[in-house]
């Protein structure tokens, strides 16, 4: 058996273990955001003696979700590193954040498995960071998206250290899904984070963020529900980190009631989301990418068809929307003033379950997305445009090209749990195709920055469209794209 992997960080030795690479875990890059340090930005991390092992991953983030994951300890900032060879030099780095609705991340999720990306020359780093209520609670006394302070903690440690596990710190990929989606639309934006990447991969982007008035008295109200006496810091410190995210779930559970006051906000289960607070996050990629005050970057960006879907099956409503439930979504997330009728127009056959579904994906992901290559494009960058089409095998196909769907495709994960749950127990060789072309353009964008089919250009919308047969074509939501055209993603704010 080989000698298990060393390698020498700035704070000090780590081994991993070697698989069919190297893969070193539970790396601290700042330290536990406990005590003093709860709520505030993260701290350098401790250096220490001696050889430390980096074979199991680090504890859990409290999760603001309704999973059974018992607390594993307070040192949640560490991340892990699966490299072809710590030996070799020059080797590109994707550094993705598995991010979720700003509810969750967990690093040690199985979907996010480097074992496909490193053998096939890439060096994979994957982070924990804050979220929920740690991270992105609008507190008085304390920095605003702390989560996002995290990340580009994570990347200051990727340029000190990477070149000693093979890779090149000149040749940073930083990429997510969803909510981690989000943070790289965040992190292009960022003067804080400028020089720590160069490209991006951002797969189903949401326009999620708040303005200060309305992070104010969401988290004021949080804050009020746990009899604390004051919105800050000093007020929340000593509640239990896992009875806060608890809370967080009860609370977003009962948005709803909320409505009037909080308005779009209550529609999308994440009471504290990013704030444009004028200071971390000065404000929207969108805006700030289009109004020249952020440089474009080679981008590759993109959606599932069906990006609703998902979430409308699990939660049961999948087949139930009624005309009301159009109504309501149309007025409330169609771009006004007319955007509801605009819809009704575009898709004249739809019924109920399809307007719910359209508009949704449209407002939630799908626009968000698109509009961000357009902006990127504007802002001097490169963009390359998907949309996944393939039909998730699993509960007879009623996933449809659902959301999070392409992530185990692109890390060659189909035997993950995730997966299983929307691929199934044996994946087809459809799947493994689609698997391996995903796959193969990561490599060669995070290689090269070309993803291997035209770029996004304002007069051609040029998309590739993966499905069994793989095609590049015109933007495939055309209709969407010109219902929300002159729209971009807008802070929530107070009704």
């Amino acid at each position: 058996m080989s000698e298990q992997p060393k390698v020498r960080t700035t704070e000090g030795v780590v081994q991993g273990r070697r698989r069919r690479h190297a893969v070193f875990r539970g790396i601290p890059y700042a330290q536990p955001p406990v005590g003093a340090l709860r709520f505030g930005a993260p701290a350098p991390p401790h250096r220490w003696e001696g050889t430390r092992q980096a074979v199991e991953f680090g504890p859990v983030v409290p999760l603001s979700l309704p999973i059974d994951v018992p607390p594993q300890g307070t040192d949640w900032l560490t991340l892990n590193v699966g490299t072809p060879d710590p030996g070799t030099a020059g080797l590109p780095v994707l550094v993705w954040i598995p991010v979720g609705g700003y509810l969750s991340a967990a690093s040690s999720d199985p979907m996010f498995d480097p074992a496909a990306l490193a053998e096939a020359g890439v060096v994979v780093v994957t982070i924990n960071c804050r979220v929920g209520a740690e991270g992105f609670a609008f507190l008085d006394d304390v920095p605003p998206n702390r989560g996002f302070l995290d990340q580009i903690a994570a990347l200051e440690w990727v340029q000190r250290n990477i070149a000693a596990f093979g890779g090149d710190p000149g040749q940073v990929t930083v990429a997510g899904v969803s909510a981690g989606a989000g943070s790289v639309a965040a992190l292009l934006t960022m003067k804080s984070a400028r020089g720590l990447f160069r490209r991006a991969i951002a797969h189903s982007v949401p326009g999620l963020h708040s303005t200060p008035a309305l992070a104010r008295q969401v988290t004021a109200a949080f804050a009020d529900r746990l009899g604390a006496v004051a919105p800050t810091a000093d007020a929340l410190r000593d509640i239990d980190p896992w009875r806060l995210a608890a809370e967080l779930t009860s609370f977003n559970a009962g948005l709803h009631a909320h409505q009037e006051s909080w308005g779009r906000l209550t529609e999308t289960g994440t009471a504290l989301c990013p704030v444009v607070d004028g200071e971390v996050l000065a404000e929207t990629p969108w805006s700030a990418l289009t109004g020249a005050r952020a440089s474009g970057t080679e981008l590759l960006v993109g959606h599932t068809r069906d990006e609703f879907r998902y979430f409308s099956v699990m939660s049961g409503r999948y087949g139930t929307f009624t005309e009301e439930d159009a109504h309501a979504a149309l007025e409330l997330l169609a771009p006004q003033p007319d955007g509801a009728q605009a819809y009704r127009a575009a898709f004249p056959q739809a019924g109920p379950e399809e307007l719910v579904e359209t508009v949704y994906s449209d407002a939630l992901f799908r626009m968000p997305s698109q509009k961000l290559a357009e902006a990127n494009a504007a802002a001097g960058g490169t963009s390359y445009l998907f949309e996944l089409c393939w039909v998730a095998p699993a509960l007879g196909g009623i996933l449809g090209a659902c959301h999070s769907l392409d992530v185990p495709l692109a890390f060659g994960t189909l035997d993950s749990p995730v997966a299983a749950q929307l691929i199934g127990e044996e994946p087809t060789s459809e799947a493994v195709a689609l698997s391996r072309e995903l796959q193969e353009a990561w490599v060669r964008f995070v290689t090269t920055g070309d993803a291997d089919w035209p770029a996004h250009r304002p007069d051609r919308h040029l998309t590739r469209v993966l499905d069994t047969e793989s095609k590049t074509l015109p933007y495939p939501e055309q209709a969407s794209r010109q219902i929300w055209e002159g729209h971009f993603p807008a802070p929530f704010d107070l009704s």
